[in-house]
């Protein structure tokens, strides 16, 4: 689905850019999130910044958990497609949906400023994991939350929940499960953060990789489309993703394993966290880096081939 016809590469006007995104209200509000930025930064409208909506088959699949349906590529191929065809000149995508192998020929551009990457709890007047009810029912469909919500509270009936974030919001509101988490950035993209009843610590519930961040991907070599995103791109988030994602890299890091980590930038210096756990929360293992932002992709994976040594028997299976 388009918002408007998409005209052949020679007759674009200059300067005219097409964003590819999913059609998700959270796919679309960071699409125009970095198409305010790109107008105001180069005094574009937005005719000049359309969009292409494309729907995923990530977006098709609602009745199972991404791991037993592919992982991360599927919210992102049929994107790549049309950006590999020519149809798209930007695509826009929530960092940690995407997998850490790109196709050949697309690569990762530049980074918006990330967001608050805290976890968000939702339930019916309860601030916090430890608040709920004795064998509470919590809807996920991440591995990572899982098994954080199954180490934290092994009572705790975890049941899957797919879906855009108004769909999970109403499962709990209905009643239907007793609470959710939800990424804290997602919500206040939404103007939603009212709905989170508590705010987990990063000690509490580790992001995954990637959380809070919009991620902007061209084709290598588009010098035009490189040089339109450089005033906007921000460099403490190009540091933090680099290391975190050089982390996952070292790991496989696919949907099969419950895997979070982190990263933060004060000035010159990076502080990177990892954490790996069971699919039950049972066992896990952690670590730590610390060094210059310049050292972000070694600390990364030096950060990951630790953890990846130190695992627990069962916890790490890339296979």
């Amino acid at each position: 689905m388009t918002d408007m016809p998409t005209p052949p590469r020679e007759s674009r006007l200059p300067g005219r850019f097409i964003l590819g995104t999913r059609g998700s209200p959270l796919a679309l509000a960071q699409a125009h999130e970095l198409a305010r930025r790109l107008g105001a930064a180069h005094g574009w409208g937005s005719d000049e910044l359309p969009l292409d909506v494309i729907r995923t088959t990530g977006d098709a699949i609602q009745n199972r958990a991404l791991s037993e349906a592919g992982g991360k590529g599927l919210f992102t191929k049929e994107i790549d497609a049309a950006q590999l065809a020519g149809t798209i000149d930007f695509a826009v995508h929530s960092a940690k949906d995407l997998p850490t192998a790109l196709p050949a020929g697309l690569v990762i551009a530049g980074y918006l400023p990330r967001e608050d990457a805290r976890d968000a709890l939702i339930a019916r007047e309860i601030a916090s994991l430890a608040g709920l009810p004795q064998g509470a029912v919590v809807g996920s469909a991440s591995l990572r939350r899982q098994a954080i919500i199954k180490r934290a509270r092994p009572d705790i009936e975890v049941t899957l929940l797919r879906g855009n974030v108004g769909r999970r919001l109403d499962k709990v509101a209905n009643g239907e499960i007793d609470a959710t988490l939800l990424a804290l950035a997602g919500l206040r993209r939404l103007g939603l953060a009212d709905k989170a009843s508590g705010i987990l610590s990063l000690d509490e519930c580790l992001p995954a990789v990637g959380q809070g961040a919009i991620a902007v991907v061209i084709r290598v070599g588009d010098a035009a489309a490189a040089a339109a995103l450089a005033p906007i791109a921000c460099r403490d988030t190009g540091y933090a993703l680099t290391a975190e994602r050089a982390y996952l890299t070292e790991l496989d890091g696919s949907c099969r394993t419950p895997i979070a980590g982190h990263a933060t930038v004060d000035g010159e210096r990076l502080h990177l966290r990892g954490l790996i756990l069971s699919p039950d929360g049972t066992a896990s293992t952690e670590g730590e880096r610390l060094g210059s932002v310049t050292e972000a992709a070694q600390l990364g994976a030096d950060l990951g081939r630790e953890l990846r040594a130190r695992a627990p028997a069962g916890i790490y299976d890339p296979a």
